[in-house]
């Protein structure tokens, strides 16, 4: 039963994926930021869909940092900051099929907070 509702939990954030990155995609000037969340980190990266690179990224594992909504301002900060290093000061948020609450919710907020606009 448990597999049953984690493969139909996966199948829905798929499909939600899919919806949301049919409409975006980032450029040299104007990245996509990209979240994933597992339950113990949360990791970014900023990604340049015409070229195909990723232009810069974060990792909460390295810098010991959780998945929870302080961690995540925190990595956030430090996102952002690498950002601004690299001339980046726009960016597309791609909240990756998640729901926009929650951890992914404060990374987007604190990301506004420290100078970067969404």
């Amino acid at each position: 039963m448990r597999e049953k509702i984690l493969e139909n939990k996966l199948k829905l954030r798929a499909k939600r994926k899919r919806r949301i990155r049919a409409r975006i995609t980032g450029t040299q000037d104007f990245p996509r930021v990209s979240v994933f969340r597992s339950n113990r980190y949360f990791y970014a990266q900023a990604i340049d869909d015409t070229n195909g690179v990723t232009l810069a990224s974060v990792d909460g594992k390295k810098l010991s940092l959780k998945a929870n909504t302080k961690d995540a301002a925190e990595l956030a900060k430090v996102f952002s900051q690498t950002l601004k290093d690299k001339g980046i000061e726009k960016v597309i948020f791609d909240r990756n099929g998640y729901l926009y609450h929650g951890v992914v919710a404060a990374f987007a907020g604190a990301l506004r907070e420290n100078g970067i606009a969404l």
